[in-house]
């Protein structure tokens, strides 16, 4: 896909983008602190630190620096995103995507070569996570006993 000025970038995944209209941060733009709120889709090819509130996608191109807890329907992630994410839809990370946060997300996909460093938790934004973990037995010498 061509970008706005004749540039190649990535495409928005055709599911989160349709009916929602795209704003742009280019790479020669940068946001400080505050909050974005965006009612539709946002592409993030430059610099953002403080916090991103989308209703659509958020993606953050191969130039993409964001330093904020973001929270949108679908993240994309090409570039290099610190801060929690919180996602109902997903996920995606490519290959050249780096995400150092907390995510809790409907679904998560990590192309070979992408990074991701933090705890993820699946399914529901709204509340607790689930407790995932089960008490298993402990062992004591060579017997086992109930926790």
């Amino acid at each position: 896909m061509s970008g706005l000025f004749g540039g190649k970038r990535e495409s928005m995944p055709a599911s989160s983008a349709e009916g929602k209209s795209e704003s742009f941060i280019g790479s020669m733009m940068s946001v400080e602190g505050g909050v974005i709120k965006c009612d539709g889709n946002l592409r993030i090819d430059g610099r953002v630190d403080g916090e991103v509130n989308v209703t659509g996608t958020v993606v953050i191109g191969k130039t993409g620096v964001v330093n904020a807890n973001v929270h949108a329907q679908h993240v994309f992630v090409a570039g290099e995103l610190r801060g929690d994410v919180e996602s109902p839809t997903g996920l995606e990370i490519t290959d050249t995507g780096k995400l150092y946060g907390n995510i809790t997300v409907g679904s998560l996909q990590i192309e070979r070569g992408g990074i991701f460093r933090g705890q993820s938790f699946m399914g529901t934004t709204h509340g607790e996570p689930e407790q995932l973990l089960l008490s298993g037995p402990a062992f004591e010498g060579d017997n086992f006993e109930e926790r």
